[in-house]
């Protein structure tokens, strides 16, 4: 699904160098190529703040965690996701709310969204699936009528932007309150390990946020938060800092071969090409098709037998989860969600891919559909 050794050879001297720097530097944790990737990071986003910690999760975590949530208070986000965004709800004994996603970008519904909202509700996580972007303008104003903060998970999306009806554009994870991604060496943006990062336009749940992240220290010894530690380590960071210059023309090549695979499925009825909202750009961390009128599963097994990987995210909705089984849970409530487990299935989505692994790819799922 991705090929992060070829990758390598194309910036092995970069890699090598920042990483060898860092080594004879020996400073390891919060060292200068921290600071210098936060730097980068907050320039290429249009962000004032970026707080970099150990991984994605611990990202959502703390992002709620600054948010001040009380015990019992109502988060909303979607049934069709990576347990990660509502595993760390359940962490911090707040009550999970998970609600059906739009059937075209497989992001949150916004009708489903406002028929969530109760009293209890504190605040929103909208996930931008696969690579594009959530209806980021209905969500805040959603959350701009119940005044609820909204925190990003960008984790898939680092790198697509949104524009508004009023011709702004804004980068994935600058909209709301807090925005969060994962350097998980998948990733559009990967290490060579764990990361991640908040991002933030508000000064004082940023402060509050390089508190957290430290074990609650603002200064040495001194503990004014209930904190965690999760930081980047320097090496990581060097690494990422030399991705994040070529992060563009990363999602550039995987959006090139997107346009392949869908140029090559259009005139098959059997499959449904991922859909690309107007609004948003699709910087296609994974390329996901709908399989209609043929064995999903068996289709798998056949890309599988080739040698081509051919992975169903998510087979199990959320509330289907045995940790996140729910009484007040509905089936009706999640049509759209139960009906994408049993059709979607991702191709491999990389920037190495070529023109004749492409073709070997498209091929064989055309060779079983067509049969």
């Amino acid at each position: 699904m991705v090929d992060l050794g070829n990758q390598y050879q194309h910036i092995q001297e970069e890699i090598d160098t920042a990483v060898l720097n860092v080594i004879r530097s020996t400073a390891y944790i919060n060292g200068p190529e921290v600071k210098k990737f936060q730097e980068s990071l907050q320039e290429y986003l249009g962000v004032k703040h970026v707080i970099p910690c150990a991984n994605g999760t611990d990202a959502l975590q703390v992002s709620l965690m600054a948010l001040g949530l009380k015990s019992g208070d109502e988060v909303i986000s979607v049934d069709f996701t990576f347990a990660a965004t509502v595993e760390v709800i359940g962490l911090l004994n707040l009550t999970p709310v998970l609600v059906d996603v739009d059937e075209n970008t497989f992001n949150i519904d916004i009708d489903a969204l406002k028929a969530a909202i109760t009293p209890k509700t504190k605040a929103i996580i909208p996930v931008h699936l696969f690579g594009q972007v959530a209806n980021m303008e209905e969500v805040m104003k959603v959350a701009k009528e119940h005044n609820l903060p909204v925190v990003e998970d960008t984790a898939q999306a680092i790198g697509a932007e949104y524009t508004f009806a009023d011709g702004s554009v804004k980068k994935a994870g600058t909209i709301g309150d807090l925005g969060t991604t994962s350097f998980f060496p998948s990733k559009n943006l990967g290490g060579y390990g764990d990361g991640g990062a908040v991002f933030t336009n508000d000064d004082e749940l940023a402060h509050k946020l390089r508190g957290i992240v430290n074990h609650g220290m603002y200064r040495r010894y001194y503990h004014d938060e209930v904190g965690v530690n999760s930081r980047l380590d320097s090496i990581q960071a060097a690494i990422l800092n030399v991705k994040l210059a070529h992060l563009d023309e990363y999602n550039a090549a995987r959006l090139k071969a997107a346009n392949y695979y869908s140029e090559a499925f259009k005139n098959c009825e059997k499959i449904e090409t991922p859909f690309i909202a107007e609004n948003s750009t699709h910087v296609f961390h994974q390329y996901t098709l709908k399989i209609k009128g043929t064995d999903r599963n068996a289709l798998a097994e056949h890309m599988m037998s080739k040698d081509i990987p051919a992975m169903i995210y998510y087979p199990v909705p959320l509330h289907l989860q045995e940790a996140y089984k729910d009484e007040r849970y509905k089936e009706e409530d999640f049509k759209i969600t139960n009906k994408l487990i049993d059709q979607v299935m991702s191709l491999p989505m990389h920037t190495e891919l070529d023109e004749e692994q492409l073709e070997f790819i498209t091929s064989s799922l055309l060779e079983f559909v067509n049969k």
